[in-house]
């Protein structure tokens, strides 16, 4: 079967994640720094044999953010071939590091190899599929306001490594969000608007350890307590700063300097044995989102 396209669809982190307001869509005012990190999922696209486009994805149920993609794509008169898309995991699922809008992004950027369609188009799909989706068309260091949707790429930021502990839970993002409101943990508009001009100032130089936050992280706590284990594990393998990846449950260590994922490694290899799958990796420019095939 010839393959007609590969793509790697690199995880997220959010380096911070600060949480405001509810706004008139249900969402919440948010200001967020992403980085693309090395641990990735890849895409393989043939022809469909059925005539209908097709997801394979071993291992995961459910709905499937590539799929939404594809009808959006179909909807907006994209007329590439009827597909078969298989996606081989790697990213945590239901874990906080936008493993599905990962993946959908890496649909709508393999689109115009498959069949012309404008990247206005490939733009607008994105923001409706999610807030994590359109920061990661692109890849590399961004900061995400509105909820999400709206992304500024920034140069790349200071190096550093991260430590990924993944959890043998799931955590609905939505349910994450109810629990932060319920907690009274967003903050005004009027401290989203200071911490938005704070990080403009200091990026994209190396983010001091107290703009290293997630709001949502006490909520993620809340509903999984067994999350303080990990956050505890990456403290003492020597992170400078620990914290809930996203919505959770995955939590990550992040190490600064230029030694930062040789350290991130020798922790992952500390705690490997009570955290099973724990890993380390490194952020990826936007130069290194290149297609496979």
């Amino acid at each position: 079967m010839t393959v007609l396209a590969r793509e790697r669809a690199h995880a997220k982190i959010n380096l911070c994640l600060f949480v405001g307001p509810t706004r008139a869509d249900g969402r919440h005012e948010l200001v967020t720094v992403f980085d693309s990190v090395g641990l990735s999922d890849e895409l393989t696209f043939v022809r469909a044999r059925s005539g209908a486009d097709q997801i394979v994805c071993e291992g995961v149920a459910g709905p499937n953010l590539v799929a939404d993609a594809l009808a959006a794509l179909r909807d907006a008169g994209w007329r590439a071939p009827p597909l078969q898309v298989t996606i081989v995991k790697r990213i945590p699922v239901a874990a906080g590091m936008g493993g599905g809008s990962a993946d959908a992004a890496a649909m709508l950027r393999a689109a115009s190899r498959l069949a012309p369609v404008d990247a206005e188009t490939v733009s607008e799909i994105a923001a409706r599929l999610g807030a994590d989706v359109p920061s990661q068309l692109r890849g590399g260091p961004s900061l995400g306001t509105g909820a999400g949707e709206l992304v500024e790429p920034l140069a790349p930021l200071a190096p550093y490594g991260v430590l990924v502990i993944p959890q043998p839970l799931k955590l609905s993002t939505a349910d994450v969000y109810r629990e932060s409101d319920r907690l009274g943990l967003p903050r005004s508009g009027e401290e989203l608007d200071r911490l938005r001009q704070t990080l403009r100032a200091a990026l994209p130089e190396r983010l001091a350890p107290e703009l290293i936050i997630n709001d949502l992280q006490p909520a993620a706590l809340s509903l999984a307590p067994r999350i303080s284990a990990a956050l505890a594990a990456a403290a003492g393998a020597g992170a400078d700063r620990a914290l809930v990846c996203g919505s959770g449950p995955t939590v990550i260590g992040v190490f600064a300097g230029a030694d930062g994922e040789r350290r991130a490694g020798e922790a992952a290899s500390a705690v490997s044995e009570v955290f099973p799958g724990t890993t380390a990796t490194g952020p990826v420019g936007s130069s290194q989102f290149e297609q496979l095939t």
